[in-house]
């Protein structure tokens, strides 16, 4: 498993140390069931915005319950290493509520993303870093590359009446 998959509590401690030396967390979370060029372009502007990237991504449980009974596609385990195998990605963490109120709680990022499809009223979390003197931004969305779209063209493919 990569040094780079690490839970809360190890990755809080792991911040401590490097917001002691000066650096600047960019925190931002999704399910990354299949990841995309989308999902590449995004996270490679999320990483330009701090010093370091952390992903937090919804456990399996999570996104069963935010996407359907057939998500995810790929188990919690394999998104993680995907994602941290990344150059742009310092560090993944996963969570199993259907938000990430409580990741971002506890790291305090100094800057949280989300894609421009997310209004800023309506990120999850923007109240926590915003009152910790952080900021909230958004990154311009890839329009019409989304993992549902690449699985439902997967499907369609896979048939010969389509």
């Amino acid at each position: 498993m990569s040094e780079k998959i690490r839970s809360l509590e190890d990755l809080t401690r792991e911040l401590i140390h490097r917001r002691e030396k000066g650096a600047r967390v960019v925190f931002t979370n999704g399910c990354f069931d299949l990841l995309h060029v989308g999902h590449i372009r995004y996270l490679q502007q999320a990483r330009r915005m701090a010093d370091i990237l952390v992903v937090g991504i919804n456990s399996d449980e999570s996104v069963r319950r935010l996407k359907g009974p057939s998500r995810p596609v790929q188990p919690e385990q394999d998104r993680a290493e995907i994602l941290a195998g990344l150059e742009c990605v310092d560090f993944v963490v996963s969570f199993d509520q259907d938000t990430p109120i409580a990741v971002i709680e506890g790291l305090r990022p100094d800057v949280l993303v989300k894609g421009a499809d997310w209004s800023v009223n309506r990120i999850v979390g923007r109240e926590v870093v915003e009152g910790s003197g952080g900021r909230v931004a958004t990154i311009t969305y890839v329009e019409g590359i989304s993992t549902s779209a690449l699985i439902e063209r997967i499907c369609k493919a896979g048939r010969p009446d389509a």
